[in-house]
């Protein structure tokens, strides 16, 4: 279930996980709230998901550009 739930994270972008991290929550919690919220406001933080899950995929894309000693020879 674990793998599962990992490949599902991954392919979302991360971005509740990540969120989870930073505020030491629970992941499973803030995507039960995420859904809430969305339902209740007929889906305006989808919006906010989408640019943090940019923000996200460009921090690692420069993270990764950063630590890779061969991309520069």
């Amino acid at each position: 279930m674990k793998k599962l739930r990992g490949f599902l994270e991954w392919q979302a972008f991360g971005v509740c996980s990540t969120i989870g991290e930073k505020l030491g929550i629970a992941s499973a919690r803030i995507r039960m709230w995420f859904i809430y919220i969305t339902f209740l406001t007929m889906g305006s933080p989808l919006i906010i998901y989408m640019i943090l899950a940019f923000w996200l995929n460009m921090k690692n894309y420069i993270l990764s550009a950063k630590r890779n000693p061969l991309k520069y020879l």
